[in-house]
């Protein structure tokens, strides 16, 4: 009578190709959220760039209004600091500071402001720039 009790025991366990397929499942997931969530950084960092490339502009047209006419490219936008228009220059979201020309590339009647971007070499195709606004 033992022996037939043995028989008819059913194992509940899981065994070693289910558990590998799982965390190859699990793996894959994963490996397609972080892509997926590297892609949604990126657009962020884009957008903070921008709103602090707007924050500079502003500040360099109220520095226009006040003395009537735009730093020079050889000022920069450090005059803005300077002149009380900026509490402090904002770095990128890469950790680069923001680039300034008068006359702009962009803007020829104006000037530019400008990321070096996430490779944070200035002037090449992922600047992120006024021109953008």
């Amino acid at each position: 009578m033992k022996h037939t009790h043995l028989l008819h025991r059913h194992r509940s366990a899981f065994t070693l190709v289910e558990m590998l397929l799982v965390l190859g499942i699990i793996g894959l997931l994963v490996g397609v959220g972080v892509v997926s969530f590297g892609g949604v950084l990126e657009s962020g960092k884009n957008k903070t760039a921008l709103g602090h490339i707007n924050q500079i502009q502003s500040a360099v047209r109220a520095y226009e209004v006040d003395t009537m006419k735009l730093p020079t490219t050889a000022q920069g936008i450090g005059i803005l600091v300077e002149k009380g228009k900026l509490k402090k220059m904002p770095l990128d979201p890469w950790g680069n500071a923001y680039h300034y020309r008068k006359p702009g590339t962009k803007d020829k009647g104006g000037f530019d402001i400008y990321s070096a971007g996430p490779d944070g070499i200035a002037d090449n195709t992922d600047d992120v720039g006024s021109w953008q606004l």
